[in-house]
Protein backbone atom coordinates (compact mmCIF):
# COMPACT_ATOMS: atom_id res chain seq x y z
CA UNK A 1 0.00 0.00 0.00
CA UNK A 2 1.50 3.21 -0.81
CA UNK A 3 2.20 5.75 2.30
CA UNK A 4 0.04 8.49 3.21
CA UNK A 5 2.60 11.07 1.90
CA UNK A 6 1.92 13.51 5.23
CA UNK A 7 -2.06 13.69 4.70
CA UNK A 8 -3.27 14.06 8.40
CA UNK A 9 -5.06 10.33 9.57
CA UNK A 10 -7.93 9.38 8.38
CA UNK A 11 -7.90 11.99 5.74
CA UNK A 12 -9.50 11.33 2.05
CA UNK A 13 -6.90 10.35 -0.49
CA UNK A 14 -6.55 12.32 -3.34
CA UNK A 15 -6.01 11.58 -7.19
CA UNK A 16 -4.25 7.76 -8.13
CA UNK A 17 -3.77 6.99 -4.13
CA UNK A 18 -8.41 7.25 -4.61
CA UNK A 19 -8.37 3.93 -5.82
CA UNK A 20 -5.27 1.93 -3.45
CA UNK A 21 -6.63 3.32 -0.46
CA UNK A 22 -10.36 1.83 -1.09
CA UNK A 23 -8.92 -1.40 -1.96
CA UNK A 24 -7.14 -1.56 1.40
CA UNK A 25 -9.96 -0.33 3.75
CA UNK A 26 -12.24 -2.37 2.24
CA UNK A 27 -10.05 -5.59 2.56
CA UNK A 28 -8.94 -4.15 6.38
CA UNK A 29 -13.40 -3.86 6.57
CA UNK A 30 -13.86 -7.44 5.89
CA UNK A 31 -11.34 -8.88 7.69
CA UNK A 32 -12.60 -6.54 10.80
CA UNK A 33 -16.11 -7.71 10.14
CA UNK A 34 -15.15 -11.44 10.21
CA UNK A 35 -12.83 -11.09 13.36
CA UNK A 36 -15.78 -9.31 15.19
CA UNK A 37 -18.21 -11.55 14.27
CA UNK A 38 -15.51 -14.12 15.59
CA UNK A 39 -15.34 -12.78 18.79
CA UNK A 40 -19.68 -12.16 19.31
CA UNK A 41 -19.12 -16.48 18.36
CA UNK A 42 -16.93 -17.30 21.22
CA UNK A 43 -18.76 -14.89 23.45
CA UNK A 44 -22.20 -17.49 22.63
CA UNK A 45 -19.91 -20.45 22.20
CA UNK A 46 -18.93 -19.84 26.23
CA UNK A 47 -23.15 -20.13 27.30
CA UNK A 48 -23.39 -23.03 24.76
CA UNK A 49 -23.82 -26.62 25.96
CA UNK A 50 -20.23 -28.30 24.75
CA UNK A 51 -22.39 -30.62 22.02
CA UNK A 52 -23.27 -27.65 19.84
CA UNK A 53 -20.63 -25.08 20.20
CA UNK A 54 -19.63 -24.52 16.36
CA UNK A 55 -16.35 -23.63 15.22
CA UNK A 56 -14.68 -20.24 14.95
CA UNK A 57 -15.14 -18.45 11.56
CA UNK A 58 -12.03 -17.55 8.98
CA UNK A 59 -10.70 -13.95 9.35
CA UNK A 60 -10.80 -13.33 5.48
CA UNK A 61 -12.86 -15.75 3.95
CA UNK A 62 -14.51 -14.50 0.39
CA UNK A 63 -18.13 -12.79 1.35
CA UNK A 64 -19.48 -16.27 -0.47
CA UNK A 65 -18.19 -17.87 2.43
CA UNK A 66 -19.54 -16.10 4.98
CA UNK A 67 -23.39 -17.96 3.93
CA UNK A 68 -21.36 -21.22 4.82
CA UNK A 69 -22.30 -22.89 7.91
CA UNK A 70 -18.81 -22.28 10.16
CA UNK A 71 -15.84 -24.29 9.17
CA UNK A 72 -15.25 -27.43 10.86
CA UNK A 73 -11.97 -29.35 10.92
CA UNK A 74 -11.61 -32.46 8.77
CA UNK A 75 -9.75 -35.86 10.12
CA UNK A 76 -7.73 -37.23 7.02
CA UNK A 77 -6.20 -40.72 8.33
CA UNK A 78 -2.90 -40.88 7.20
CA UNK A 79 -1.29 -44.12 9.06
CA UNK A 80 -1.75 -43.97 12.79
CA UNK A 81 -2.34 -39.59 12.95
CA UNK A 82 -5.52 -37.57 11.61
CA UNK A 83 -4.25 -34.96 9.26
CA UNK A 84 -6.63 -31.72 10.47
CA UNK A 85 -8.33 -29.45 7.34
CA UNK A 86 -10.39 -27.22 6.85
CA UNK A 87 -12.23 -27.44 3.91
CA UNK A 88 -13.38 -24.00 3.22
CA UNK A 89 -9.64 -22.56 3.03
CA UNK A 90 -8.37 -23.16 -0.45
CA UNK A 91 -5.92 -21.36 -3.03
CA UNK A 92 -7.91 -18.23 -3.97
CA UNK A 93 -7.79 -17.49 0.05
CA UNK A 94 -4.32 -17.92 0.17
CA UNK A 95 -3.56 -15.81 -3.28
CA UNK A 96 -5.61 -12.75 -1.59
CA UNK A 97 -3.19 -12.66 1.35
CA UNK A 98 -0.60 -12.40 -0.70
CA UNK A 99 -1.80 -9.71 -2.89
CA UNK A 100 -3.08 -7.61 -0.39
CA UNK A 101 -2.21 -5.43 2.60
CA UNK A 102 -1.79 -8.93 5.06
CA UNK A 103 1.54 -9.78 3.10
CA UNK A 104 3.22 -6.35 3.69
CA UNK A 105 2.14 -6.59 7.02
CA UNK A 106 3.94 -10.40 7.50
CA UNK A 107 6.98 -8.71 5.81
CA UNK A 108 6.97 -5.36 8.33
CA UNK A 109 7.15 -8.01 11.36
CA UNK A 110 9.02 -11.25 9.61
CA UNK A 111 11.02 -9.60 7.19
CA UNK A 112 11.53 -10.40 3.31
CA UNK A 113 12.20 -13.66 4.07
CA UNK A 114 8.81 -14.19 5.72
CA UNK A 115 9.49 -17.22 7.90
CA UNK A 116 10.66 -17.85 11.46
CA UNK A 117 14.54 -17.53 12.09
CA UNK A 118 15.23 -15.40 8.96
CA UNK A 119 18.26 -15.72 7.76
CA UNK A 120 19.77 -18.31 10.90
CA UNK A 121 17.06 -20.89 9.94
CA UNK A 122 18.11 -20.64 6.23
CA UNK A 123 21.83 -20.94 7.33
CA UNK A 124 20.82 -24.03 9.74
CA UNK A 125 18.64 -25.32 6.79
CA UNK A 126 21.26 -25.23 3.82
CA UNK A 127 23.91 -26.10 6.43
CA UNK A 128 21.86 -29.19 7.03
CA UNK A 129 21.27 -30.26 3.78
CA UNK A 130 24.75 -29.54 2.50
CA UNK A 131 23.85 -27.12 -0.23
CA UNK A 132 26.72 -25.09 -1.99
CA UNK A 133 28.88 -23.82 -4.40
CA UNK A 134 27.41 -24.78 -8.14
CA UNK A 135 24.43 -26.52 -7.38
CA UNK A 136 20.84 -26.00 -8.86
CA UNK A 137 17.92 -25.69 -7.20
CA UNK A 138 14.08 -25.37 -7.51
CA UNK A 139 11.90 -23.09 -4.62
CA UNK A 140 8.59 -24.84 -4.49
CA UNK A 141 5.92 -21.85 -3.02
CA UNK A 142 9.05 -19.27 -3.51
CA UNK A 143 7.20 -15.67 -2.50
CA UNK A 144 9.10 -12.97 -3.60
CA UNK A 145 12.11 -15.47 -3.95
CA UNK A 146 14.37 -13.79 -0.98
CA UNK A 147 15.23 -17.50 0.19
CA UNK A 148 16.61 -17.99 -3.35
CA UNK A 149 18.23 -14.97 -3.11
CA UNK A 150 19.82 -16.04 0.27
CA UNK A 151 21.20 -19.36 -1.32
CA UNK A 152 22.85 -17.65 -4.56
CA UNK A 153 24.34 -15.12 -2.41
CA UNK A 154 25.48 -17.00 0.56
CA UNK A 155 25.66 -20.81 -0.01
CA UNK A 156 27.17 -19.82 -4.01
CA UNK A 157 24.04 -21.86 -5.71
CA UNK A 158 24.65 -21.01 -9.44
CA UNK A 159 21.17 -21.15 -10.25
CA UNK A 160 17.91 -21.65 -8.93
CA UNK A 161 13.89 -21.47 -10.10
CA UNK A 162 11.28 -20.86 -7.65
CA UNK A 163 7.46 -21.27 -8.36
CA UNK A 164 4.39 -19.52 -7.06
CA UNK A 165 0.81 -19.71 -7.87
CA UNK A 166 0.17 -15.99 -7.17
CA UNK A 167 1.45 -13.89 -10.06
CA UNK A 168 2.00 -10.20 -7.96
CA UNK A 169 4.88 -12.02 -5.56
CA UNK A 170 6.20 -13.41 -8.70
CA UNK A 171 6.63 -10.40 -10.34
CA UNK A 172 7.29 -8.74 -6.74
CA UNK A 173 10.21 -11.13 -6.75
CA UNK A 174 11.36 -10.33 -10.28
CA UNK A 175 11.91 -6.66 -9.74
CA UNK A 176 13.50 -7.63 -6.69
CA UNK A 177 15.83 -10.10 -8.46
CA UNK A 178 16.96 -7.37 -11.03
CA UNK A 179 17.51 -4.99 -8.72
CA UNK A 180 20.23 -7.09 -6.92
CA UNK A 181 21.53 -7.71 -10.06
CA UNK A 182 20.65 -11.31 -9.34
CA UNK A 183 18.16 -12.13 -12.38
CA UNK A 184 20.76 -14.07 -14.44
CA UNK A 185 20.89 -16.59 -11.44
CA UNK A 186 17.28 -16.74 -10.60
CA UNK A 187 14.17 -17.79 -12.28
CA UNK A 188 10.59 -17.35 -11.01
CA UNK A 189 7.64 -18.52 -12.58
CA UNK A 190 3.61 -18.08 -12.18
CA UNK A 191 3.15 -22.54 -11.83
CA UNK A 192 1.63 -25.33 -9.60
CA UNK A 193 4.27 -26.27 -7.03
CA UNK A 194 2.25 -29.41 -7.55
CA UNK A 195 2.68 -29.82 -11.10
CA UNK A 196 5.42 -27.19 -12.21
CA UNK A 197 6.69 -28.69 -15.45
CA UNK A 198 9.77 -28.85 -15.19
CA UNK A 199 11.90 -31.53 -16.41
CA UNK A 200 12.63 -34.92 -13.91
CA UNK A 201 15.38 -35.15 -12.40
CA UNK A 202 16.78 -31.39 -13.27
CA UNK A 203 18.14 -30.35 -9.82
CA UNK A 204 20.59 -31.13 -7.07
CA UNK A 205 17.86 -30.11 -4.92
CA UNK A 206 14.39 -28.68 -3.54
CA UNK A 207 13.62 -25.99 -1.28
CA UNK A 208 10.90 -24.59 0.72
CA UNK A 209 10.64 -22.40 3.81
CA UNK A 210 7.18 -22.15 6.33
CA UNK A 211 5.08 -22.43 2.63
CA UNK A 212 3.79 -25.77 2.22
CA UNK A 213 1.79 -25.29 4.91
CA UNK A 214 -0.36 -23.44 2.02
CA UNK A 215 -0.61 -26.51 0.20
CA UNK A 216 -3.52 -28.34 -0.18
CA UNK A 217 -2.35 -31.64 -1.78
CA UNK A 218 1.09 -32.34 0.44
CA UNK A 219 1.31 -35.53 -1.08
CA UNK A 220 1.15 -34.51 -4.68
CA UNK A 221 3.87 -31.78 -3.99
CA UNK A 222 6.19 -34.36 -2.29
CA UNK A 223 5.70 -36.40 -5.10
CA UNK A 224 6.71 -33.81 -7.10
CA UNK A 225 9.82 -32.65 -5.83
CA UNK A 226 11.06 -36.38 -5.74
CA UNK A 227 10.30 -35.95 -9.55
CA UNK A 228 12.53 -33.07 -9.89
CA UNK A 229 15.37 -34.04 -7.94
CA UNK A 230 18.05 -35.86 -8.81
CA UNK A 231 19.08 -39.35 -7.53
CA UNK A 232 21.20 -38.78 -4.87
CA UNK A 233 19.58 -34.87 -4.56
CA UNK A 234 18.52 -33.13 -1.42
CA UNK A 235 14.93 -32.24 -0.19
CA UNK A 236 15.18 -29.09 2.81
CA UNK A 237 12.37 -27.55 4.05
CA UNK A 238 10.73 -26.09 7.21
CA UNK A 239 7.11 -25.62 7.50
CA UNK A 240 4.47 -24.66 10.30
CA UNK A 241 3.27 -28.10 11.74
CA UNK A 242 1.05 -29.46 14.47
CA UNK A 243 2.94 -29.91 17.74
CA UNK A 244 3.55 -33.01 19.81
CA UNK A 245 0.69 -32.09 22.51
CA UNK A 246 -1.97 -31.66 19.67
CA UNK A 247 -4.49 -29.41 18.25
CA UNK A 248 -8.20 -30.16 19.49
CA UNK A 249 -10.48 -29.46 17.24
CA UNK A 250 -11.51 -25.90 17.76
CA UNK A 251 -8.04 -24.45 17.77
CA UNK A 252 -7.27 -26.27 14.52
CA UNK A 253 -10.22 -24.68 13.07
CA UNK A 254 -9.39 -21.18 14.41
CA UNK A 255 -5.70 -21.45 13.57
CA UNK A 256 -6.27 -22.83 10.13
CA UNK A 257 -8.92 -19.94 9.16
CA UNK A 258 -6.51 -17.01 10.37
CA UNK A 259 -3.52 -18.50 8.72
CA UNK A 260 -5.68 -19.76 5.42
CA UNK A 261 -3.76 -23.11 5.87
CA UNK A 262 -5.83 -25.32 4.13
CA UNK A 263 -4.81 -28.25 6.44
CA UNK A 264 -1.29 -29.24 8.69
CA UNK A 265 0.23 -32.28 9.30
CA UNK A 266 2.51 -33.20 12.37
CA UNK A 267 6.31 -34.50 12.52
CA UNK A 268 5.22 -38.31 11.64
CA UNK A 269 2.71 -37.30 8.73
CA UNK A 270 5.67 -35.59 6.89
CA UNK A 271 8.49 -38.26 7.43
CA UNK A 272 5.70 -41.05 6.24
CA UNK A 273 5.54 -38.59 3.23
CA UNK A 274 9.16 -37.90 2.51
CA UNK A 275 9.76 -41.68 2.95
CA UNK A 276 6.91 -42.80 0.73
CA UNK A 277 8.28 -41.11 -2.36
CA UNK A 278 11.54 -42.01 -1.96
CA UNK A 279 13.65 -40.03 0.07
CA UNK A 280 15.29 -41.27 3.18
CA UNK A 281 14.74 -38.80 6.17
CA UNK A 282 18.42 -37.51 7.20
CA UNK A 283 16.66 -34.19 9.39
CA UNK A 284 13.36 -33.95 11.27
CA UNK A 285 13.14 -31.81 13.86
CA UNK A 286 11.52 -29.26 16.08
CA UNK A 287 13.09 -25.77 15.45
CA UNK A 288 12.51 -24.55 18.79
CA UNK A 289 11.85 -21.69 17.38
CA UNK A 290 8.27 -20.60 17.28
CA UNK A 291 6.94 -19.42 20.56
CA UNK A 292 10.52 -17.03 21.18
CA UNK A 293 9.58 -15.67 17.22
CA UNK A 294 5.99 -14.82 18.01
CA UNK A 295 7.04 -13.23 21.29
CA UNK A 296 9.08 -10.98 19.47
CA UNK A 297 6.64 -10.50 16.72
CA UNK A 298 4.08 -9.38 19.36
CA UNK A 299 6.93 -7.03 21.17
CA UNK A 300 7.46 -5.27 17.66
CA UNK A 301 4.02 -4.70 16.81
CA UNK A 302 3.45 -3.64 20.48
CA UNK A 303 6.96 -1.90 21.15
CA UNK A 304 7.96 -0.08 18.02
CA UNK A 305 6.13 -1.05 14.63
CA UNK A 306 2.81 0.34 16.09
CA UNK A 307 2.14 3.08 13.49
CA UNK A 308 3.22 1.01 10.44
CA UNK A 309 1.26 -1.73 11.21
CA UNK A 310 -1.74 0.64 11.55
CA UNK A 311 -0.42 2.55 8.27
CA UNK A 312 -0.68 -1.13 6.41
CA UNK A 313 -3.98 -1.76 7.62
CA UNK A 314 -5.71 1.56 7.01
CA UNK A 315 -5.46 2.73 10.23
CA UNK A 316 -8.03 0.48 11.40
CA UNK A 317 -7.40 0.17 15.03
CA UNK A 318 -10.13 -2.47 16.14
CA UNK A 319 -8.81 -4.79 12.97
CA UNK A 320 -5.40 -3.88 14.39
CA UNK A 321 -6.29 -5.24 18.33
CA UNK A 322 -8.25 -8.18 16.56
CA UNK A 323 -4.70 -9.25 14.92
CA UNK A 324 -2.72 -8.72 17.84
CA UNK A 325 -5.58 -11.11 19.63
CA UNK A 326 -4.73 -13.67 16.92
CA UNK A 327 -1.23 -13.52 17.37
CA UNK A 328 -1.62 -13.97 21.30
CA UNK A 329 -4.08 -17.44 20.44
CA UNK A 330 -0.38 -18.18 18.13
CA UNK A 331 1.59 -17.63 20.88
CA UNK A 332 -0.31 -19.81 23.50
CA UNK A 333 -0.69 -22.93 21.22
CA UNK A 334 2.96 -22.59 20.37
CA UNK A 335 4.05 -22.56 24.22
CA UNK A 336 1.56 -25.46 24.70
CA UNK A 337 3.34 -27.77 21.92
CA UNK A 338 0.46 -27.34 20.08
CA UNK A 339 1.92 -25.68 16.97
CA UNK A 340 6.10 -25.54 15.86
CA UNK A 341 7.95 -25.19 13.00
CA UNK A 342 9.67 -28.46 11.81
CA UNK A 343 12.72 -28.68 9.59
CA UNK A 344 13.18 -31.62 7.28
CA UNK A 345 15.55 -33.28 5.10
CA UNK A 346 15.97 -35.96 3.29
CA UNK A 347 17.76 -37.57 0.01
CA UNK A 348 16.37 -38.93 -2.96
CA UNK A 349 17.89 -42.41 -2.95
CA UNK A 350 16.30 -43.62 -6.37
Amino acid sequence: MSSPGGRRAGAAPAGPERAAARETHGAARHVSAHVLARRELGRRRRRRPAASRPCPDGLSRPRAASRRTHPRTHHHRKGATPMKSLVTVGLPDVQAVYRGFERELWELIMGEQIHIGGFASSMALAERAKIGEGMRGADLCCCTGAGMRFLVRFRGVAAMHGVDATAEVVELGRRRCAAQGLADAIALTVADACATGFPAAAFDFVWGEDAWCYVVDKEALIAEAARIVKPGGAIAFTDWIEGPAGLAEDEAAHFLAFMKFPNVLDMTEYRALLGAHGFRVMVAEDTGAFAPAVDLYIAMLTRQLAYDALRIVGFDMPLMQALGAEMEFMRQLARAGKIAQGRFVGTRTS
